[in-house]
C-alpha cells in the first residue's frame, strides 16, 4: 500500500499513525503533475484512489495521465468526478441507487453498508464539560449542528428558526466558522423574530475535547442539499442522535447513509414538514429521546458504522473484484458485495 501525498506532516500522532501504515510514502507536493504521474507509474500502482477529487488540494492531472490501470474517486469528493479516466466511484445503495447510475460517470460500487470509512479507535477526552463553561443554558433543549456554516443555507436556517420559536426555551449551537458567517447568521436570526442570544457559537477545538463537549448537546440537526459527512459520524461516536433530511443527491444522503449504517433509520426525515415535526416531537418528549440516545449506546459498537475490521474486509474485497476484472481483460463494471 503506497501513499502519495500532496499534503504536509502537520507532526501530529495521526499523521505518524498513517505513516506507520504504509509500505512507501512520496511526497509530491513539489512535483508537477506529470513528474508525480511518472512516479506512480514506476512505482507499479494497480489501483489509484484519488481522495480529494475537487476538493482540497486537488490534482486532476495526475489521473489524467493514467499513471495506473484502475482509478477510482472514493470519500473526498461526493459525486462523479465527470472524467472517464476515473473508472469507479465507491459508495452505497443510499447514496447512489440503481435508477441514478446514469447520472455517473464512473461505474459504481457499492459496499454493503456505509461507503464512508470510520476509526474505532479516535480518543474522546474524559474531560467533563459544564453548560455553563461552554456558554450554553443550565435549561432548555439545546439543538446543534458542527457543519461549516457555508452548508447553511437559507431554507434550512429558516426551518431552525421555526424549530426554536416552537420549543420554549430551546437554543442552537453552532460551529463559530468565521467571524462574517457568525455576524449573518446573529443578523438573519433577529429578522426572523428571534432573540439573537438563542444562537450559541462554539470555537474550534482539538478533536478529542470537541467529541466530548457534544455530550452537552441533545439533537444535531443536519443540513440540505449538503448533510453533514464527517461531523455526522463524529456525533454518533459521541453518543449524540443526528436527525437528517434525506436529499436527492449524493451529498444529501450521506446522514442516512450513515444512520442506516447504525440502525437508527427512524432519523430520517424525507419532507422539510417530517423534519421539523421529529425535531420538535423528540425535544418536547424527553423518554423518546432516551430511547433514542440508549439505542445508540447499543449500537455504537455492534453495528457496521464503526466496525473498522469489517469495512476493511469489504473495501478489500472491491479492490480484489476490480483487479479480477481487469486481469480478465473486461472493463469496468458496476460491482455490488454483500
Amino acid at each position: 500500500i503506497f501513499a502519495f501525498d500532496n499534503g504536509w506532516d502537520d507532526g501530529s500522532k495521526y499523521r505518524q499513525r498513517i505513516t506507520r501504515a504504509f509500505n512507501n510514502l512520496f511526497d509530491i507536493s513539489r512535483l508537477s503533475d506529470l513528474d508525480a504521474a511518472k512516479l506512480i507509474q514506476e512505482n507499479e500502482i494497480d489501483i489509484l484512489i484519488n481522495l480529494n477529487g475537487f476538493f482540497g488540494l486537488g490534482r486532476q492531472e495526475i489521473f489524467s495521465y493514467r499513471p495506473a490501470p484502475i482509478q477510482v474517486n472514493y470519500l473526498g469528493f461526493p459525486g462523479t468526478m465527470g472524467a472517464d479516466y476515473i473508472d469507479y466511484i465507491i459508495a452505497d445503495k443510499t447514496l447512489i441507487p440503481l435508477d441514478a447510475q446514469s447520472s455517473y460517470s464512473e461505474k459504481v460500487v457499492y459496499l454493503p453498508n456505509s461507503y464512508q470509512v470510520n476509526d474505532r479507535k479516535r480518543a474522546i477526552a474524559e474531560k467533563q464539560f459544564t453548560r455553563h463553561e461552554l456558554g450554553l443554558p443550565e435549561d432548555g433543549f439545546v439543538f446543534c449542528c458542527f457543519n461549516n456554516n457555508f452548508k447553511i443555507l437559507p431554507v434550512t436556517f429558516a426551518s431552525w428558526m421555526r424549530i426554536l420559536k416552537a420549543v420554549e426555551g430551546s437554543v442552537l449551537w453552532l460551529l463559530a466558522d468565521n467571524p462574517t458567517a457568525k455576524n449573518n447568521l446573529i443578523k438573519e436570526a433577529t429578522a426572523r423574530g428571534l432573540d439573537s442570544c438563542r444562537l450559541i457559537f462554539a470555537e474550534r477545538m482539538p478533536l478529542p475535547e470537541h467529541l466530548a463537549r457534544h455530550r452537552q448537546a441533545d439533537l444535531f440537526l443536519d443540513t440540505l442539499p449538503y448533510n453533514a459527512h464527517t461531523t455526522c459520524s463524529d456525533a454518533l461516536w459521541a453518543g449524540l442522535p443526528v436527525l437528517t433530511l434525506m436529499g436527492s443527491t449524493f451529498p444529501g444522503r450521506v446522514g442516512a447513509s450513515l444512520l442506516k449504517a447504525i440502525d437508527l433509520p427512524e432519523l430520517i426525515t424525507n419532507t422539510q414538514e417530517e423534519y421539523e415535526a421529529m425535531a420538535i416531537e423528540l425535544a418536547i418528549n424527553p423518554q423518546k429521546l432516551r430511547d433514542i440516545k440508549l439505542k445508540l449506546a447499543r449500537n455504537r459498537l455492534t453495528t457496521p458504522l464503526f466496525d473498522t475490521p469489517l469495512f476493511t474486509k469489504n473495501l478489500e474485497t472491491i479492490y480484489t473484484k476490480m483487479m479480477e476484472r481487469y486481469q480478465a481483460d473486461l472493463q469496468p463494471d458496476h460491482i455490488t458485495i454483500t
